[in-house]
């Protein structure tokens, strides 16, 4: 689902100020020590970025318009910016990387403007793997649970029979991508898309995320509306496709005439479709990201970018896999492009109860978010023009964020407290 431009302009350093959330924690501004080590860092491009991959807390990369990529191996206190070679029209709004030599990007766009692209150089040289060639695909999305094993989502076309169904593509090798067959899938709802706003209408569980537990196949609704589609599980060309020892969970999250998650608890395989309090209804509103800390608990966030102070509600919760979603009481809320769960999380103590950290993105701040604690509202310098489109938690913790005009900053990781 094509989604507008913005501009701004990079400057200045973050500062915090706490955000009440009513009805929840006694302690509030716990976390404006940490969030004010927030830092600024100088991309030299004025791109539009939506894409952001980091690898360590040395590597980092980054993806935007006209056929731009960035890369740093120093902590981003240095960014290289360059082109795709060829690729100068298109926008980068996807970047998965694996290391300071190898990352995949996706690019967002009607008909042939959405690729896939690969190096294993640092960006000397680029492999088109794919190239959409029906002129109404339009890619959103790209996730890996391992360099060999991805996943692209793009917006329904009609089948065969005429009917929309999403387009996911798959590999197995890191070089073939594999359409799921449209009969696998379950339908999508005339109006209904996904949003290519940050690489995060996708999701899985990347190795190191960990698990909760098992979820069942066929999981009840709890009086919610679903739709369930299965595969034939003896297919060999499906069998390949799955990566061995990962999550076998794949979630995506649609917007415009309805807002719902689609699950597959076996890699594409079979599906279960939910539908979710987040506000929707025109094609600029709906669930713009999602996210899972484990098999059982994720968060979805969005809203309408075309009414970004709007209330919501726009932010839901679950702890069943994505079957039911709870509506958050924090507010104020606003339009949320972007959510991702730290990936070295707090360890709870009598001290410091929060036992996960949440970074919610919206165009204009960002919530630092540790439960039971309220969150923290983490926003640009006054006048700095400073805007955010998408993030990406860093390994180690903390998080990259990047957005319009080249605007790249970093949210250092939590120090850790023992288990008391």
């Amino acid at each position: 689902m094509k989604l507008f431009s913005a501009h701004t302009l990079l400057a200045c350093l973050l500062t915090t100020a706490a955000l009440a959330q009513p009805g929840r924690a006694e302690k509030t501004g716990t976390q404006n020590a940490n969030a004010q080590n927030a830092r600024v860092q100088n991309s030299h491009t004025t791109e539009n970025l939506r894409g952001a991959s980091a690898v360590s807390q040395q590597i980092a990369w980054a993806s935007g318009t006209h056929g731009t990529y960035l890369r740093t191996t120093d902590a981003g206190h240095t960014w290289l910016s360059a082109q795709v070679p060829g690729a100068e029209s298109l926008d980068f709004r996807a970047v998965v990387a694996f290391s300071a030599d190898e990352a995949f990007l996706m690019s967002a766009g009607p008909g042939d403007q959405s690729r896939i692209y690969h190096t294993s150089d640092a960006g000397r040289r680029w492999q088109l793997q794919f190239t959409n060639t029906n002129a109404k695909g339009f890619f959103d999305s790209m996730v890996f649970w391992d360099p060999a094993h991805g996943v692209v989502l793009g917006d329904p076309i009609p089948d065969e029979t005429g009917q929309l169904k999403f387009e996911l593509l798959l590999t197995n090798d890191g070089q073939t991508w594999i359409p799921i067959p449209p009969a696998q899938l379950p339908p999508a709802v005339a109006g209904e898309g996904a949003f290519a706003a940050s690489n995060s209408c996708l999701a899985v569980l990347s190795p190191n995320n960990g698990t909760a537990g098992e979820l069942p196949v066929n999981a009840g609704t709890n009086g919610q509306d679903t739709t369930s589609s299965r595969a034939e599980i003896g297919s060999e060309k499906n069998r390949a496709l799955a990566p061995e020892g990962n999550d076998p969970n794949l979630w995506f999250a649609t917007g415009g005439s309805v807002a719902r998650v689609f699950r597959s608890p076996d890699r594409g395989l079979s599906w279960q479709v939910f539908t979710t309090p987040i506000l929707h209804g025109p094609d600029s509103a709906g669930i713009f990201s999602i996210a899972f800390r484990d098999s059982l608990h994720g968060v979805i966030a969005g809203g309408d970018y075309k009414h970004p102070d709007h209330d919501g509600p726009n932010l839901a919760f679950t702890s069943d896999g994505g079957i039911t979603w709870t509506l958050s009481p924090i507010r104020p809320q606003a339009y949320f492009s972007a959510v991702a769960f730290d990936r070295n999380p707090p360890v709870p103590s009598h001290q410091d109860p929060a036992h996960f950290r949440l970074f919610i993105v919206a165009p204009g701040f960002i919530f630092d978010f540790r439960p039971p604690y309220n969150p923290s509202r983490i926003n640009p310098r006054k006048k700095s023009g400073i805007k955010f489109n998408a993030i990406s938690p860093n390994p180690i913790g903390g998080v990259l964020v990047v957005g319009p005009n080249g605007s790249i900053a970093s949210l250092p990781a939590l120090p850790r407290t023992p288990l008391h």
